[in-house]
């Protein structure tokens, strides 16, 4: 079929060429040209044909134009074709060199790049970083500030480099100062929010940090149990730095009880707060006071945290304080942490010989260096200094269990 169509076509050519040659030869037609002394004159189809030869004398001559061209941008280093080759080939070097902690390839192929590209912001980005890698702060934030000129509208992308690279300075002051301003600008931004929250717990400022948790629920960037997690934290280290107010004393005890009333009711339920309270006021001297609060949030429901913590406590009537503990002993018999509160409750009793039966009551649910340590100081002023020896050795092994693995020479002959 195909023969049959390629057969038709030469006929048609054929039979087109003969047509063509008969009008030339019946109908040669007349061509003149003359201006002043200029004179020009042809056939019809003498002077079609000199025009077709001038079309593609031109065509030709232009191709071979376009071809010198070519093959001189091929040959000139500094032609356009080599100058996108050149962007080209160090832009993806320079993310290479990047990845792999080279950084002053980096440095330089990531700026030749960012200076060839009409969208340069991640090309600067990266340079950035890897000046800030070569310790060359001041060319990273003239970086920045190239990439803020060339492309003002990605402020945001670039002040969170910035202050990424501020904290990883230790010029925590300035990235806060510059996260500041984004967060007026962009208050829900998660990843303003998040690079926020970080600095502040990194600074201890919980107070900001509690100021900020409105926020961070509204933008739905953790889930309910993180932020309730992250405030417990907050509120931790609130009461931690308003026991530290003045050095201590009678100022310190009012920051931290004004710190405390500003807690929900909810909140002074909850047993780490409790705990972290109670540990304040031992630390500033009012021990008898965290003792009440330990005895009534006991009271209300048990916690294994705060009945630890209560042993350290000396309240005001220590028999009354053993005998309180004592009651928890019948709905709580095995656990260890209550019998090591009793022992120590017994220690400031001067109740040696019960102090000794509730440590070694704890040991038998729990192996604990805490217990441990304290049956062995007791053990060592009773005069059973080779058993008080054995629990200290015993007391170090579960602060560090791989001490047991490490090897230890051969014990001297006796």
């Amino acid at each position: 079929m195909k023969r049959v169509y390629l057969l038709l076509a030469v006929l048609a050519v054929a039979a087109g060429l003969a047509l063509l040659a008969l009008a030339v030869a019946e109908h040669k037609g007349y061509v003149l040209f003359a201006y002043q002394g200029f004179r020009y004159e042809s056939s019809l189809w003498a002077f079609l044909a000199l025009l077709a030869v001038v079309w593609l004398a031109l065509y030709l001559l232009r191709l071979l134009l376009r071809l010198l061209v070519a093959s001189g941008g091929l040959v000139n280093p500094w032609s356009r074709l080599h100058g996108r080759r050149r962007v080209r080939l160090a832009r993806e070097q320079g993310f290479l060199d990047l990845a792999e902690g080279r950084w002053a390839h980096a440095l330089r192929h990531l700026r030749r790049a960012a200076e060839g590209e009409e969208q340069p912001l991640a090309y600067y980005l990266g340079a950035a970083r890897a000046a800030h890698q070569l310790g060359q702060h001041a060319d990273s934030d003239r970086l920045l500030e190239q990439a803020l000129e060339r492309q003002p509208q990605a402020e945001l992308a670039i002040a969170l480099t910035h202050a990424e690279l501020q904290v990883a300075r230790g010029q925590a002051d300035a990235a806060l100062e510059t996260l500041q301003v984004m967060g007026e600008r962009h208050p829900q931004h998660q990843l303003v929010l998040r690079q926020l929250q970080q600095l502040y717990v990194q600074r201890g400022d919980w107070s900001a940090l509690l100021g900020l948790l409105p926020q961070l629920r509204k933008s739905k960037t953790q889930d309910d149990a993180q932020l309730a997690e992250l405030e417990r934290q907050a509120w931790c280290g609130r009461l931690a730095a308003a026991g530290r107010v003045g050095g201590g004393g009678q100022d310190a005890l009012a920051a931290l009880a004004q710190a405390w009333q500003q807690l929900s009711a909810a909140h002074r339920q909850e047993p780490e707060l409790l705990a972290a309270y109670a540990e304040q006021l031992r630390v500033l001297g009012a021990e008898p006071e965290a003792e009440e609060l330990l005895r009534g949030a006991l009271k209300r429901s048990y916690d294994g945290g705060l009945v630890r913590l209560y042993g350290l406590l000396r309240g005001r009537d220590p028999g009354r304080q053993l005998q309180t503990a004592e009651a928890w002993l019948k709905q709580q018999p095995s656990d260890a942490g209550l019998l090591l509160t009793l022992g120590r409750l017994c220690l400031q009793c001067q109740l040696w010989g019960k102090a000794k039966e509730y440590f070694e009551a704890s040991l038998v649910f729990q192996r604990h260096p805490e217990t441990c340590a304290e049956l062995a100081r007791l053990l060592a002023r009773l005069g059973e200094t080779e058993q008080s020896n054995r629990l200290f050795q015993e007391g170090l092994g579960l602060l560090d269990q791989r001490l047991n693995c490490l090897p230890l020479p051969a014990p001297l002959a006796s």
